[in-house]
């Protein structure tokens, strides 16, 4: 089967770069916007402890919201239930900015993984820390997780999104004006930014997701229970707006990033990772959305059969 899979995956990888439909970068973020698109990386990781690769596996990106799967990780194995008084569990259904949302329902934000939402749980990862400690944990969870001390934070990326993250500033002020922010504005901001700046590989984030996966070989980072949470939490909101269509392409729990990446998970069978830096219209991968959708018809692990 691992033999099969190898030779799919580089078979995969040609027919991506044959077709040449790459999507555009995330030209807002002008580190992002110098970013070539054509480029496509995937790694599994599987129960075996073999990790599988093709094209630009080793290639380190921005993993930008991609980062939100372990920061609600380390909150919720902080805190647990808790944080659902504070952020919802309902996909949003507009844009991963939205301000309109945030205010129609007066500033308890729709889930953890639009920006909103995450700048809710950075501010719980923040409670008894300074932004330099609560910055370490996360990097340090990120670390444990892939068991890879190289993980770090892209400070350019990070200095990039500082300078023309102005929607981001406007969330962080609205939430702290419902009173769902505890800690001060440019702290909750900061800390987001910087995490969302945090550069990994394929191989990387295939091995950071192995304890999302219940993979032999992971690291014990939660409970199990937060587990199964977090992994419905990336079917239904996963990919923002385009969530509901990724779950029909491909049926598997996944966290996408406007950097171009994608935590995949095959509870109990692989965590993937996969890359390709051009989006589609909701701000997904557009090559990685088709890779993750040709593995899944593949190897049969969408979670509905």
């Amino acid at each position: 089967m691992t033999e099969t899979l190898a030779d799919f995956l580089d078979r995969l990888n040609h027919e991506i770069r044959l077709a040449g439909d790459w999507g555009s970068v995330a030209d807002y973020i002008p580190e992002l916007a110098r970013v070539d698109p054509a480029q496509f990386g995937i790694a599994v990781a599987l129960p075996d402890g073999r990790l599988l690769t093709a094209g630009d596996a080793e290639t380190g990106f921005s993993i930008q919201s991609v980062s939100k799967v372990f920061s609600l990780a380390a909150v919720l194995g902080r805190i647990g239930e808790q944080l659902w008084l504070r952020v919802g569990r309902e996909p949003s259904g507009d844009r991963f900015d939205s301000i309109l949302l945030l205010e129609q329902e007066k500033g308890r934000p729709r889930n953890p993984f639009i920006n909103a939402g995450a700048l809710v749980v950075t501010d719980e990862l923040l409670t008894g820390r300074t932004p330099r400690q609560a910055l370490s944990e996360l990097l340090g969870f990120i670390r444990a997780a892939a068991e890879d001390d190289a993980i770090h934070i892209d400070k350019a990326v990070a200095r990039s999104e500082a300078e023309t993250g102005h929607r981001n500033a406007a969330l962080v002020h609205y939430l702290r004006s419902y009173g769902n922010l505890r800690n001060p504005p440019d702290h909750a901001l900061g800390t987001y930014i910087h995490h969302c700046a945090i550069e990994m590989s394929c191989v990387q984030l295939a091995r950071a997701g192995r304890f999302l996966a219940g993979l032999p070989d992971a690291p014990r980072m939660i409970a199990p229970r937060k587990v199964r949470r977090i992994n419905a939490l990336m079917m239904t909101c996963g990919q923002y707006d385009g969530s509901g269509n990724f779950a029909f392409r491909v049926g598997m729990p996944a966290k996408s990033g406007v950097g171009g990446g994608l935590l995949v998970i095959a509870p109990g069978k692989a965590s993937i990772g996969i890359w390709s830096p051009g989006l589609d219209g909701w701000g997904n991968s557009l090559a990685g959305t088709l890779a993750a959708e040709r593995l899944a018809e593949v190897t049969g692990w969408s979670v509905f059969g």
